[in-house]
């Protein structure tokens, strides 16, 4: 499911791309959110709640909430609606919070969304702070 045509905007053409989701391979475009790319193969449920354990999908696409939180290459609390997909990428379900100390043992990672927005943390907005300018999270966290 996506959008081809429409009357003011352009869509430039892309290079497919697989990547992998919970170990099986997918295609989507290159550049596109990782979200769209799993929304058009048919996935809905990205992750569940930490707390209740309640399914969560693409929500805001602009990354202010946390129920696109999923594990890329490694990393947790990435924002699938806002993070663009590459060759080869590999993508799961995030349980819980994450554990961002376990992903980084024994290696560096670099975080995947660039530099910071605000000069306050990796995300801007507050990020540090659940993900929101004002702190918080989940509802259900």
């Amino acid at each position: 499911m996506r959008i081809r045509e429409h009357p003011i905007l352009t869509f430039p053409e892309r290079r497919k791309v697989t990547f992998f989701f919970e170990g099986r391979p997918l295609e989507g475009y290159e550049g596109e959110p990782i979200a769209a790319a799993l929304h058009a193969a048919g996935v809905r449920v990205l992750r569940e709640s930490p707390v209740l354990g309640r399914p969560r999908g693409f929500f805001c696409a602009v990354g202010n909430c946390s129920s696109c939180l999923m594990v890329v290459d490694g990393v947790p609390n990435v924002r699938v609606c806002v993070e663009k997909l590459r060759e080869g990428m590999r993508v799961e379900r995030q349980v819980g919070k994450g554990d961002l100390l376990a992903a980084v043992a024994g290696k560096q990672v670099g975080l995947l969304a660039g530099p910071p927005v605000d000069g306050r943390s990796p995300g801007g907005d507050g990020a540090a702070a659940g993900g929101f300018p004002g702190g918080g999270g989940e509802g259900d966290a």
